[in-house]
């Protein structure tokens, strides 16, 4: 294996990468951090408007020889490979124990309308979502169910958050996502597009079971999730046509937002599959 090539975390290269941890330096340049060889695979698989998104790869040689399809894949790209130092890989990685791969990409989000006038059959919808990490776990469920978009609202975490791109495990890359829509707009032009909206909330009026046995949750779906701690306010759970709650069968008090995200739209993706609107 090769030496490393950048060795001190001074450099001015390594410098840029580091400050992408910061959301005013990641806004600025729109370019974000992806760690690790699932992330990092993913990106250099994607595009957007035929133009890579995986701009760099920083990978210490170790992870270079382990991984050498990613970096082959990368370099078929475009990107800039470097070959950096252990601690020059630790410098620029958000996580305690780095993988020893770390891209720079290219900002991805999607422009609402556009999410909109596909007329969408299933969506989730992050409304005062603030943990990046949850919010990246529920961009995974979203994707692992099958949902043809994601949108953050203005009132949400960042979708770039270091955290909530390793959360999301290379989700990111693999479905649109608008950001920075405030949540009256994405329901009104939801609804608009022919979308039902159900806004999922522990207190609401409506049992999710009863929704399934009805046949009611099998047409064009968009779900509303709130904040970890406080729910939806009520002024956003007045914007739905149903607030749904998840039945709690055992003892639990609750369950934790991407849980409960998880229950919701693989509900919605089963009932869609089987053609239960009625």
């Amino acid at each position: 294996m090769a030496a490393p090539e950048l060795i001190s975390p001074r450099s001015s290269r390594v410098a840029a990468a580091r400050r992408l941890a910061k959301r005013n330096f990641r806004g600025k340049e729109r370019l974000f951090l992806a760690e690790g060889p699932q992330a990092v695979r993913e990106a250099a698989g994607h595009r957007s408007g035929g133009t890579p998104t995986l701009t760099e790869l920083f990978a210490t040689p170790e992870a270079a020889g382990r991984y050498a399809d990613i970096v082959g894949a990368a370099r078929d790209t475009g990107a800039r490979i470097h070959l950096a130092d252990e601690s020059v890989i630790a410098d620029i990685s958000t996580t305690v124990t780095p993988q020893g791969l770390v891209g720079v990409c290219r900002f991805l989000d999607s422009p609402f309308d556009d999410i909109a006038a596909a007329r969408p059959r299933l969506v989730a919808v992050l409304a005062h979502v603030r943990d990046p990490g949850n919010a990246g776990t529920v961009l995974r469920c979203a994707d692992a169910a099958g949902a043809d978009a994601v949108v953050f609202t203005d009132a949400s975490v960042d979708l770039y958050n270091p955290k909530a791109v390793r959360a999301s495990v290379g989700s990111h890359f693999h479905l649109p996502v608008a950001v920075g829509v405030p949540v009256e707009r994405a329901v009104r032009a939801l609804k608009d597009a022919g979308v039902r909206v159900l806004a999922a909330d522990g207190a609401g009026e409506d049992d999710l079971d009863d929704e399934l046995d009805a046949g009611t949750m099998g047409g064009p779906t968009a779900w509303i999730f709130g904040n970890e701690a406080w729910g939806l306010p009520e002024e956003t759970r007045a914007l739905a046509d149903a607030v749904i709650r998840v039945p709690i069968h055992g003892k639990a008090e609750s369950l934790n937002l991407a849980t409960a995200a998880a229950v919701c739209l693989y509900a919605s993706a089963r009932a869609q599959r089987a053609g239960g609107a009625r």
